[in-house]
């Protein structure tokens, strides 16, 4: 892969035709989805990110996820946006506040938020408690991204995934402090919830799940039912939350297909 114009943030992979943006979750960085971006630009010109406090973008501060998503579509511009996880409600975030933007959309284990005060708040003020261990207030030392990436990666969505699957390496570029920031600036706790604007998304979206991702496969229906007739659903059999990571041959062929038939 070779740097593109901001490579802090941005990175380009040769191809040509439509590009598509590929949008990394937590922990992860923009290498995670090298195998895919590399698939998909036989046909597309591809640019990977390093999200704000991730991988080369640790520095960055994206201050929360509309800041995230407007830094993510001045590297990406006009093009099909693919977001899994972190980078799916990112990728979200950027459609519903620039559609000039977003051609396509891509949501893969996605949100729109917590509706739910309480349960939000709730969420929030476990994130606050996971960034405070990463990156400690004073001289006390944090952990190191080594143990909170293993930490990460017991968790049940993760748990099953083989060492291939869960790419260790791609997430160690990450530092404490990084990470730390992004949970107290995009995680889901401190999403503006987006249900009912889904409505007003007028670009094709797909919504993507692994078949034995139980929960993040009712989110997917209930977005599809949202935003309406221009929403696809798919689901990717023998995969889980980590659906791109864990089936990608499948998973490819779910977006490539999709791509040609809304061309």
């Amino acid at each position: 892969m070779t740097p593109g114009p901001i490579p802090t943030l941005g990175h380009a992979v040769t191809g040509s035709g439509d590009r598509v943006v590929l949008v990394h979750g937590f922990t992860q960085s923009g290498a995670s989805f090298d195998a895919i971006a590399n698939a998909l630009a036989a046909s597309f010109e591809v640019c990977t990110v390093d999200l704000p406090g991730h991988g080369g973008s640790a520095e960055i501060d994206g201050t929360d996820l509309d800041g995230t998503a407007e830094l993510v579509g001045a590297v990406g511009g006009r093009a099909i946006y693919l977001g899994y996880s972190l980078g799916g409600r990112v990728c979200l975030t950027l459609a519903l506040a620039r559609p000039d933007l977003v051609r396509r959309l891509i949501l893969v284990g996605a949100t729109p938020g917590i509706a739910d005060d309480a349960e939000r708040a709730a969420r929030r003020a476990a994130d606050e408690r996971l960034a405070d261990r990463l990156a400690p207030a004073g001289d006390t030392a944090g952990l190191a991204v080594g143990t909170f990436v293993d930490e990460w990666l017991s968790q049940p969505l993760f748990a099953h995934l083989s060492p291939a699957q869960a790419d260790r390496p791609s997430r160690l570029v990450n530092t404490p402090a990084g990470l730390a920031r992004s949970l107290r600036t995009a995680g889901v706790g401190s999403q503006i919830p987006s249900h009912d604007r889904l409505g007003s998304l007028g670009m094709p979206a797909l919504l993507v799940s692994g078949e034995r991702d139980e929960k993040f496969t009712a989110i997917a229906h209930a977005m599809a039912a949202a935003i309406g007739e221009r929403a696809t659903l798919a689901r990717v059999r023998d995969a889980g939350h980590a659906a791109p990571f864990e089936q990608p041959e499948r998973f490819i062929a779910t977006v490539e297909r999709w791509l040609a038939e809304t061309a």
